[in-house]
């Protein structure tokens, strides 16, 4: 369904969809969870407030040690078909690993498979509330858009975040290679910064595709644990300043979880950490290409960054799905800081719907 960039309604894109939520309670198959930890928790938190049962929690085979999870004993899919014969599969983790999401894709083929939208931050779900609440900021971005592809993007994702249903991603689905090659040209003189930098594995994306090139490189990392891995990655690399930071709107201190991996992020208990905005750190310094992968500060990022946007129009790489809201709210703040960037939306290989980026130029 193509819709005219003048005439998007929220409305008409999910006018024949059902939700994720009311085909969970309305079925008459047995639900069973697939997949255990924080995602599994939320849809468990978010069956409880819409009033779903669920009938049985399922883990691949290697990871089934009958363990429990919440009330439930955790099993193999097998056991459960025995059990139930016919069932419908709420998935609660997720995968960018072309056997683990082939594998999610065959189990489809043979039980209906959903995805309950649960945000990776945050407590807000995508249902008919959600959309009636931010309705105008939802039709408003899709207009910023730069490209069909975008807007196919755009559209779904929302029915992806609505529905569930798996088969929407694949149609939208590119590699990194289409959007660092079409949209963001790196140059080899590029400054780059990088906020949320991990180990270092974004900044050698950022050499592969200026062939190990470059006029400067800025990166944050906020984990302490992180941090080491970043400095001995980066040893004997000219022209390199490492920050132990997360980035924020201002300068100030917060508390951070500590999870290892790329899931350091605000939270209510942790370590205390410092943040920054890049306007701080850059001090007027012109930035070409800039990176934030920030679980969940995007938005504090992006008004910690305005003069940057206002005064060098860096090239911007953005993750547009930690908070449902993200793939709309980011891009009307962009637009409104500097109303000359070409806003790009793209999807990169993964169930559910994480690595949507927003790529602007």
């Amino acid at each position: 369904m193509r819709i005219n960039i003048h005439s998007f309604k929220i409305t008409e894109l999910l006018k024949d969809e059902i939700s994720v939520w009311e085909r969970l309670k309305n079925c008459e198959k047995p639900v069973v969870l697939y997949g255990m930890g924080d995602g599994a928790d939320k849809v468990l938190a978010a069956f409880d407030r819409y009033g779903i049962k669920a009938s049985a929690v399922i883990a691949s085979d290697d990871f089934v040690r009958g363990q429990k999870f919440h009330d439930f004993t955790v099993k193999k899919l097998s056991d459960v078909e025995a059990e139930f014969g016919d069932i419908i599969i709420a998935l609660c983790f997720a995968s960018q690993l072309p056997d683990v999401m082939e594998h999610i894709t065959k189990i489809s083929e043979k039980h209906e498979t959903l995805v309950p939208s649960v945000p990776v931050f945050g407590n807000k779900l995508f249902d008919n509330d959600f959309i009636t609440e931010n309705k105008e900021q939802i039709e408003s971005a899709y207009s910023l858009l730069a490209d069909d592809l975008s807007k196919k993007v755009y559209e779904n994702i929302l029915k992806f975040y609505y529905t569930g249903r798996i088969d929407l991603l694949p149609p939208v689905t590119t590699g990194k290679d289409e959007a660092f090659g079409n949209i963001l040209n790196l140059s080899e003189n590029e400054s780059y910064v990088d906020l949320g930098a991990y180990n270092g594995d974004t900044i050698d994306e950022f050499l592969h595709y200026t062939n190990g090139s470059y006029k400067r490189i800025i990166a944050f990392e906020p984990n302490a644990k992180n941090f080491e891995k970043l400095k001995l990655h980066c040893k004997g690399m000219a022209n390199v300043s490492l920050w132990q930071l997360g980035s924020y709107s201002k300068n100030t201190e917060l508390i951070f979880n500590n999870k290892a991996g790329r899931n350091s992020a605000i939270a209510d208990k942790g370590v205390a950490t410092k943040v920054a905005t890049v306007d701080t750190i850059l001090c007027g310094m012109a930035a070409g290409y800039i990176k934030a992968d920030v679980e969940g500060a995007d938005m504090e990022t992006l008004i910690g960054m305005q003069k940057t946007m206002e005064n060098c129009k860096p090239k911007l790489n953005f993750s547009a799905y930690h908070r449902f809201e993200d793939i709309f709210r980011l891009a009307l703040y962009i637009h409104s800081v500097n109303p000359d960037y070409k806003i790009f939306l793209r999807h990169h290989p993964y169930i559910p719907a994480w690595d949507t980026n927003l790529y602007c130029i």
